[in-house]
């Protein structure tokens, strides 16, 4: 239950905000043990693990998702706009907290086409200002992610981008392994 505290702290909004500009990006890695082993040596702080399941609805513009994790009761709701690219990529995001999950699913349901489901083993670690996803998804592989909360302004973009690529050499991730897609559309 400590572990999804930790998690819930983690993924509320700085001030209460329900939007935010990510710089973030996505890479298929062959195996999770060496970027745990570098992160620890980098001292990135752990969070925590995490089993999560996104429900992806059909919307006519952006993603649309039902974000559940498992022994919290409460959910997200949370709508992305991002570009479809093998780089750095801005994103808007939008995230609704949920407490009656069932119902707001089962409504949602109703109203709304379900695309796909991912389901996924998160570990969440935090490095200078960037969290760090290993995510293990179920019938698509292993992935590191990164996201880093940026101003809006092109200038605090463009510096978060050059985060992000120096985070990737550090790491040792190659430039060819970006996934453009999100799980949604690989699945």
């Amino acid at each position: 239950m400590e572990e999804n505290q930790r998690l819930s702290t983690t993924l509320r909004l700085q001030k209460g905000r329900t939007e935010q500009t990510l710089v973030e990006l996505k890479a298929r890695v062959e195996n999770l043990n060496s970027f745990r082993k570098r992160l620890v040596e980098l001292r990135a702080k752990r969070v925590g693990s995490f089993r999560q399941i996104d429900t992806y609805l059909e919307v006519p513009k952006g993603r649309l998702k039902l974000r559940q994790t498992e022994g919290d009761m409460k959910a997200q709701l949370i709508y992305y706009e991002r570009g479809n690219v093998a780089e750095p990529k801005k994103s808007s995001v939008f995230i609704i907290n949920l407490r009656d999950v069932q119902s707001f699913k089962t409504t949602l349901e109703r109203v709304l086409q379900v695309k796909v489901t991912v389901d996924k083993t998160r570990e969440i670690c935090r490095y200078k200002g960037t969290q760090i996803h290993l995510d293990d998804v179920r019938g698509l592989g292993t992935f590191i992610e990164f996201e880093r909360e940026t101003p809006e302004n092109s200038e605090s973009v463009r510096k978060s981008r050059e985060i992000l690529e120096r985070l990737m050499k550090t790491l040792g991730i190659a430039p060819q392994s970006l996934e453009r897609l999100s799980y949604s559309e690989i699945v």
